[in-house]
């Protein structure tokens, strides 16, 4: 974007390192000492790390879609930018808003609601492409970083059956 090529060595190690909450969710939930065995035999730290987990995932699918209108804002002084870019924007915060639901109303959560969210932060940068607003250096991190968080993600979907 705007003439720069490459990202920074500091853009693309932070980046991977907002990996590291989710990695340290999933341990914990995969060392609750009574995974497996039904609800209510464990410390209570597995389902902890879960709830962590969604609201991590959340919060970076939320901001996302942050990026999205943003760049889709610096983009519209070179072009017009139509209103779906804006509308796909604001998507990621009303899908993680709908995903926190069930826990409200005490149906299925949070294994269902991580699958989900999962599966959206790994086809996300499906997005960018689509809007074409990112470099390829940028969509190359974007597309590393969410098949890792998105992974993630659903892995504590699948442990997360085993918790609750």
């Amino acid at each position: 974007m705007h003439g720069h090529k490459t990202l920074t060595p500091a853009a693309r190690w932070l980046g991977y390192a907002g990996l590291l909450p989710q990695i340290i969710c999933l341990g914990l939930a995969l060392a609750e000492p009574g995974m497996g065995q039904g609800a209510g035999t464990g410390s209570g730290w597995g389902y902890v790390a879960l709830a962590a987990g969604f609201a991590y995932a959340t919060a970076i699918f939320s901001f996302l879609g942050g990026v999205w209108w943003g760049q889709a804002i610096a983009h519209s002084f070179d072009r017009p930018v139509g209103a779906g870019a804006y509308i796909i924007a604001v998507m990621p915060s009303l899908l993680a808003v709908a995903l926190f639901l069930p826990w409200t109303f005490g149906w299925d959560w949070p294994g269902p609601a991580l699958l989900f969210l999962g599966a959206f932060i790994a086809l996300s940068p499906l997005v960018d492409r689509a809007l074409g607003f990112a470099s390829r250096d940028f969509l190359s991190l974007r597309i590393q970083l969410s098949a890792g968080l998105g992974l993630l993600t659903m892995a504590l979907g699948v442990v997360a059956e085993r918790l609750v």
